[in-house]
């Protein structure tokens, strides 16, 4: 049985998410299973990912549009609510070994946003199915998981395009 991995995508540049959707591509193109759970994703459109099901399945709990800082307490409690929510999820999937991927996209950042502590992640990670391979991604780095992590690619931009 071969040992799931732990992978790691992070920094400023863009093409986290983007790198971590073609090893889902991957997996899914030799038989295989993936979950993405996104996380801090509330403005972006999902009507590209919404093409890569039933494929590779697609979880957001995220349930507002605008970004964190614009919302009101409730609102921000009750998207607390539902990251928590999205939290649980992504450690049942491991539990019962539901697929062969699990990328939790955007993860990273949800201690800096006061969504979730490191050590929530790391309970995440530890319960893993030992063939399952999980990709983490975001802007963040957290030294706790980066220990538990076999791969750590750090995304840096060389030269950016101005908008």
């Amino acid at each position: 049985m071969k040992k799931g991995i732990i992978s790691v995508y992070y920094g400023e540049g863009r093409g986290k998410t983007s790198a971590a959707l073609g090893n889902a591509i991957r997996e899914v193109s030799s038989g295989k299973t993936a979950y993405v759970v996104q996380f801090m994703k509330g403005q972006l459109s999902t009507d590209y990912l919404n093409k890569l099901e039933p494929e590779i399945k697609i979880f957001r709990f995220e349930r507002c549009s605008g970004g964190f800082d614009a919302l009101s307490e409730e609102e921000k409690q009750e998207q607390k609510a539902n990251i928590h929510n999205g939290l649980n999820f992504a450690k049942k999937v491991l539990v019962t070994g539901e697929c062969d991927l699990l990328v939790l996209d955007e993860i990273l950042g949800l201690v800096a946003e006061g969504m979730a502590t490191e050590e929530q992640i790391l309970e995440i990670l530890r319960v893993k199915a030992p063939s399952t391979d999980i990709i983490l991604t975001g802007r963040d780095r957290l030294p706790a998981v980066f220990a538990e992590a076999d791969d750590i690619l750090k995304i840096v931009p060389e030269k950016v395009a101005s908008s």
